[in-house]
């Protein structure tokens, strides 16, 4: 596992992101871990967090695209932070694009934030995590709307690898609907496998306990 992965990991734990416990999701689902990147408040927190999907993004994608699309709201400080990563850490001067909920009628007037989209641009898009898929069906509307463009890839910070709406993951049903790569930080594969029986800071995360409930978990919701 690359290092920027590990410290990834060790990072989502340091910024009481990642969570072990009883959890009830969205979807109704009860699950023994929860990922809530609410908790990421603070400026240092933002730049690390940039440079570890600045990485994530090189690693899969490389740096031959245009713009950093972060659907609104969680993607619009998502969408900047990596964009000034990239900046630093690769010397690409990508522009950052989101949307924004209501249709600003005055001033800097449109539906986005920051750059503007054109003709031929390539696009990445920058989620928090993706359960179900349901917020790229309304993201990618509002991207074609604007311009004739290619969406290059989309990055998430976890990919929690439960079943979607059927029983691959969201991010594979993305792929397969939409035609477009999908990548993440890290996978909760990765995170079992970095944290099972090891000690962090003095104490074992995942014990054997919490680990038959992750797999319990997946025994019913995994994908394929």
């Amino acid at each position: 596992m690359e290092q920027y992965k590990q410290e990834f990991i060790e990072f989502m734990i340091d910024s009481n992101v990642l969570k072990f416990g009883d959890f009830v999701t969205k979807s109704g689902r009860k699950t023994p871990f929860f990922v809530n990147t609410g908790f990421y408040r603070t400026g240092s927190q933002l730049g690390r967090l940039g440079e570890y999907y600045a990485s994530a993004i090189n690693s899969e994608f490389g740096m031959d695209f245009d713009v950093l699309f972060g659907p609104a709201y969680k993607g619009i400080p998502l969408s900047v932070a990596t964009a000034m990563a990239i900046a630093k850490m690769y010397d690409e001067d990508i522009r950052y694009c989101s949307n924004r909920k209501e249709i600003k009628d005055h001033g800097d007037k449109g539906i986005l934030l920051g750059s503007p989209i054109e003709d031929g641009d390539r696009i990445v898009i920058i989620e928090d995590v993706t359960t179900a898929g349901t917020s790229i069906e309304e993201t990618l509307p509002i991207i074609r709307a604007q311009a004739d463009v290619q969406i290059a890839g989309m990055v998430v910070s976890v990919d929690r690898m439960e079943r979607g709406q059927g029983t691959k993951s969201a991010l594979k049903e993305i792929e397969e609907k939409y035609g477009f790569p999908t990548t993440s930080i890290v996978t909760m594969q990765e995170v079992v496998e970095h944290l099972y029986n090891k000690p962090y800071k003095g104490r074992v995360v995942i014990d054997d306990a919490l680990k038959a409930a992750i797999d319990a978990y997946y025994e019913q919701y995994g994908a394929e």
